[in-house]
Formats: C-alpha cells, sequence, structure tokens
C-alpha cells in the first residue's frame, strides 16, 4: 500500500514537473498572441469588466462583511489547494470561493447573491473567490500558472496603514484602494506583504486574456485540460468538504444568534 502511495506521488510530481515546461514553453506563443500586451501590470481604464466591479464594490463588501463574521470556519490556500504549500501555510491566507476549478460553488454562492450576480455580467471569468490575507503576512515570490488569464483584484477591505500593504509584480510596487481594480499578469514573478496591522481582503478573479483566435485556441485546450489534473480534482473535492463545514459553522452561528436574541427579549425574572 505504501509503495502505491510512493508511486503516485512520484508520478504527480513527474506530471507536475513536465506540465510546467510545457506551460512555460506554450506561454512564449500566448504572449505573442496577447491583444493587451505582454507587460507585468495594465491599465484597469482598458477594461470593459472594471467598471462593472467598481461601481458595486459596496455591495460586494456588505457580503463580504457577512463571511468574514465566521472568519475562523474558512480554509486556508493550501487547504484548498495543497500545491500551494510553499506560499501559503497556517491560518494566514483565507479564501471564499465562489467560481473557480470550473464550476459555481452553490453553497457559498448562496451566501453572496449580489456579488454572483455581479460576476455573471464579467465575460471569460475562471476564478472568483474572496481573498483574505492577515496581519503582518508576506505571500512570498511566485509565478502564476498560464498567460491564458489575467488577474484582476478589487479591493474591499484595506488596513488605514495602506502604505505597509504591497503588491509588487516584476519591478512594480502597486498599494490597493478600496472599491478600485488592479490588473496584472500573474505569471510575471509577484509577491504580497501586509506589514500592517489589519487584515486585507479583495475579490481575486482570473479572467480569459484578450488574444488572437489561435491564442485563444490554444488557452481554451490548456484550461481544458488543466481541469482535469489532479491539481484541480483534489481542490474541487477539498472545496466540497470546506464548503460543507462553512455552511455547518454558519448554522451554528445563526443558531446562538437566534438564542441570544430570544434571551434578550425574555422578561427578567429576576424580581
Amino acid at each position: 500500500m505504501q509503495l502505491i502511495k510512493d508511486l503516485k506521488k512520484w508520478r504527480r510530481k513527474k506530471v507536475k514537473k513536465t506540465g510546467k515546461k510545457l506551460v512555460r514553453w506554450l506561454d512564449g506563443f500566448l504572449g505573442r498572441q496577447s491583444l493587451i500586451g505582454d507587460k507585468p501590470v495594465f491599465d484597469p481604464a482598458d477594461f470593459d469588466f472594471v467598471p462593472t466591479l467598481e461601481n458595486n464594490w459596496q455591495a460586494i463588501r456588505k457580503e463580504l462583511d457577512a463571511i468574514l463574521s465566521v472568519k475562523s470556519a474558512l480554509p486556508s490556500f493550501h487547504e484548498l489547494s495543497p500545491d500551494q504549500k510553499r506560499i501559503s501555510h497556517g491560518d494566514h491566507w483565507k479564501m471564499f470561493v465562489l467560481y473557480g476549478f470550473g464550476r459555481w460553488a452553490q453553497r457559498n454562492t448562496s451566501r453572496c447573491p449580489e456579488t454572483v450576480e455581479i460576476l455573471k455580467q464579467i465575460p471569460g471569468l475562471r476564478n472568483a473567490f474572496f481573498s483574505i490575507l492577515a496581519p503582518h503576512f508576506h505571500v512570498t515570490p511566485h509565478c502564476g500558472v498560464s498567460k491564458a488569464v489575467i488577474r484582476c483584484q478589487l479591493a474591499l477591505k484595506v488596513p488605514q496603514d495602506r502604505e505597509n500593504l504591497f503588491i509588487r509584480v516584476d519591478k512594480e510596487i502597486m498599494h490597493w484602494t478600496e472599491g478600485k481594480c488592479m490588473v496584472f499578469d500573474d505569471t510575471y514573478n509577484h509577491e504580497v506583504q501586509n506589514n500592517s496591522d489589519e487584515t486585507r481582503a479583495v475579490l481575486f478573479l482570473d479572467i480569459d486574456r484578450p488574444m488572437a483566435w489561435r491564442g485563444r485556441l490554444a488557452s481554451r485546450i490548456l484550461l481544458k485540460v488543466i481541469q482535469w489534473t489532479a491539481y484541480v480534482k483534489d481542490a474541487r473535492t477539498n472545496l466540497d468538504d470546506y464548503e460543507d463545514r462553512f455552511e455547518q459553522a454558519i448554522q451554528r452561528a445563526e443558531s446562538f444568534q437566534i438564542t441570544d436574541d430570544e434571551e434578550s427579549k425574555a422578561p427578567n425574572r429576576s424580581g
């Protein structure tokens, strides 16, 4: 039994290593097919979906606040995707997935109906989740999977000491502003540092990169293949598990709230 486990682990490492080389090779082609250039950071004003997000950020923030009330029940990034253990550890980087790994998270989305309606207006959406970063945590330098997508982050909860919170993408340093988006290519080396005393939360999106038709075709094939890998299949299984746990935590919290409310309304029988 242990031998079989070891062989599976070895095979997964080999497949992952080979896959990374293939994707990196393909990225050169996708970069040349890009209709928005191949650079680390983009001007948010160049994207039609940005006003949709920024004009509705307060409604999204309201639903985020409800999720944050039971933050301890949320999974960390590496608990959903074990391949992320290098950059996520402990309970410093929490996630609440709305859309990912090729499907909507049905129970999670029921908690954020307005956010979901807004997201459904964005063509080419690949991933969407609340990304919640604890104070004094450093997401170490790393690179994303593929140029097939671009990344957008809508800032929802930004510490007052925002100068001590930043993301570096290649050589560019950026600071979040509540209600505003940043758009970048995460295949460039990047890192995040929250050196403040407060939590940072963003709506984290991956969206199809605008490309010429050959690039679009290659991207669709690549992303379809990625969905069939153990990387995605394991994450889907973990997401199902954590959706269950989160629902149970919500129900417990609501039950305690009802009990507290009933107790507060009860007549004082102390004499």
